[in-house]
């Protein structure tokens, strides 16, 4: 068998290369200027905040990644999540849980256990079909995905029929509690951004230290060479798509727990949030380059971004969406142009 490629940077590319560290400039800028013109930014209040915005994109932005690094796209992770936490709001609404209204509660660990764990479950299957159905169809995945997009939000406004549902106290808990450190009351841990920090740790050492991670940047780079050093390719896509159900799934979770509870209206900006966050932190869309560490710089810049514009006083609500998109555009622009010009030398 032929001998595996190297997926790693070329030793010729030195690290501190405009493309590379253009992403953590642009998060550097943002805090000095919010330090400048936001109202207590510099406050441990802020980073609670910026970790809490962070929390649930991180972790859907983790399961992203590797679909970006092995060159496909996933364009259901928003009504994935909606489906998973729908999912876990009517089974824990059911009679043999807590009941209707959520008051009730009286199951039992194994109950509260099966009634997460379905929901993730379910979104896998999913996840697993798209990659299934991309790989055997020869489609592009953003078409498949694209579909299974409307599968997802059918499902969810099937089973709920448009009503609102409450949520297990453990995910609640997860999506609003935190510690409180002894450095000051005002910095707190979140529950969430823990549990974001644990998915994209290892997220990076899979990507980073076995051969799944090898085999997913080989697959981006250049699937036929890949396919012909003995990668098998559409094992990989596959695996991809269901783990980017996962974490869509898991973060769509945090994230009703975080409202206390779930309704068809929530994750409508997670997909553009996330392709956003990976793609600002300086990984390809057309597979083969990047990384965990750049998708966590681009979280950051969106969330500091986030809690930036509402620092500062003379921007009114009408005005932060706009100046929002405009940063973010300004900022992927010089990264694709930077990364272009990397690639053409």
């Amino acid at each position: 068998m032929p001998e595996e490629p190297d997926p790693s940077p070329s030793p010729n590319r030195l690290p501190f290369e405009p493309a590379n560290v253009a992403p953590l400039v642009t998060l550097v800028a943002l805090i000095l200027f919010f330090c400048l013109f936001g109202r207590n930014f510099f406050d441990p209040g802020t980073v609670s905040q910026v970790l809490e915005q962070g929390a649930v994109i991180g972790i859907v932005a983790a399961g992203l990644t590797f679909v970006l690094l092995c060159g496909e796209i996933d364009l259901s992770v928003g009504n994935m999540a909606l489906w998973t936490a729908c999912l876990c709001g009517v089974l824990f609404e059911a009679p043999f849980a807590a009941g209707k209204g959520g008051t009730q509660f009286a199951a039992s660990a194994p109950v509260v256990f099966a009634v997460i764990l379905l929901p993730l479950l379910a979104a896998v299957a999913l996840g697993l079909l798209s990659g299934v159905l991309t790989v055997a169809s020869r489609l592009p995945s953003f078409i498949i995905t694209l579909s299974m997009m409307y599968i997802a939000s059918g499902l969810a406004l099937y089973f709920t029929k448009s009503l609102q549902f409450h949520m297990p106290p453990v995910i609640e808990r997860l999506g609003n509690g935190g510690l409180r450190l002894p450095l000051t009351e005002k910095l707190r841990l979140p529950y969430s951004a823990m549990l974001a920090v644990a998915v994209l740790f290892v997220s990076h050492l899979v990507l980073q230290y076995t051969r799944f991670g090898r085999y997913v940047y080989m697959t981006g780079g250049n699937r036929e060479a890949a396919r012909l050093a003995g990668v098998r390719t559409h094992r990989i896509v596959i695996a991809c798509l269901a783990i980017s159900a996962l974490a869509a799934g898991l973060g769509g979770l945090v994230n009703a727990g975080r409202l206390g509870s779930v309704t068809l209206d929530q994750n409508a900006d997670l997909l553009l949030n996330a392709v956003a966050c990976v793609v600002l932190g300086g990984t390809s869309l057309f597979g083969g380059e990047g990384g965990i560490p750049r998708t966590v710089v681009g979280v950051l810049t969106l969330s500091v971004l986030r809690v930036g514009l509402d620092k500062i006083a003379w921007i009114d609500n009408y005005m932060r969406t706009f100046l929002l998109g405009a940063v973010l555009l300004a900022a992927l622009v010089l990264n694709g142009f930077l990364a272009r010009r990397r690639r053409a030398q």
